[in-house]
């Protein structure tokens, strides 16, 4: 259970993000929600008695704005999802200089500066847990996503490096690596040809699926659910862990 912890999360107005607002709720967190769509954000801030505060996570500024709107709001803050992501497809060739930034700014440089802008407040409360949203293409390679795949090992070697710095504050930092799961950003992905065309978007889903070895796309309510765990005093003692949610990808 959440019950009586306070959380910030990223990205929570699509995908992951809204799955782990709609889980967490139910677990009984407090929740401060961020995203870029003010109208899905708000909506979803009332259904689950939620507080929103729309930011573009890549602004150099965001991150000074949600600690100061928590610690406004809350005083305090118990666990950091970072979820919110982008994703371009292309290799060395074909990846720009506007695609690479973009990638870098969105995936690794904002999950880092809110982390430098939301530890200090969980040091003065000497407790906190951070999740960050990496992927089975930060553990394993993948073709035609290098700049992706590029950010998401960032991640990972983030996330182990503020474990190893923070565990005796009382900090436990993890990450989930998600494989492919039935969100707006895979089915953009299945619009390119993976397998029957670029009209054929399930057919594409369904091609990715049978390569999958328990034979299905992840739902981001499985990933939600280990986002929730990792957040848990069941997870007490698990810092510094990648937990793949991939249905068994990186494994073989």
């Amino acid at each position: 259970m959440l019950t009586g912890k306070i959380a910030l999360i990223t990205g929570a107005t699509a995908g992951i993000g809204m799955a782990t607002a709609r889980l967490f709720a139910q677990r009984g967190a407090t929740l401060l929600l961020t995203g870029r769509n003010q109208t899905a954000g708000a909506a979803l801030a009332d259904d689950l008695g939620a507080q929103f505060l729309a930011q573009d996570i890549a602004a150099p500024e965001a991150a000074l704005r949600l600690a100061d709107w928590v610690q406004a709001t809350h005083g305090r803050v118990d666990v950091l999802v970072n979820n919110a992501g982008i994703l371009y497809n292309g290799d060395a060739t074909s990846c720009t200089d506007a695609q690479w930034d973009h990638i870098m700014a969105v995936n690794v440089t904002a999950v880092f500066r809110l982390c430098r802008a939301i530890i200090p407040l969980m040091v003065a409360q000497k407790s906190g847990a951070i999740i960050n949203v990496a992927s089975d293409w930060g553990l394993v390679a993948a073709q035609n996503a290098l700049a992706y795949g590029t950010s998401k090992g960032a991640i990972v070697q983030l996330t182990r490096s503020m474990a190893a710095d923070h565990a005796r504050q009382g900090i436990r930092v993890n990450a989930v690596c998600p494989g492919d799961t039935d969100t707006a950003m895979l089915r953009n992905e299945a619009r390119g040809g993976v397998a029957g065309g670029e009209a054929d978007v399930t057919a594409n889903l369904a091609a990715m699926a049978a390569a999958i070895p328990l034979g299905r796309i992840g739902q981001p309510r499985d990933v939600a659910a280990a986002i929730a765990f990792l957040a848990s005093d069941d997870a007490a003692f698990i810092t510094g862990a990648m937990l793949p949610v991939d249905g068994g990808n990186s494994a073989v």
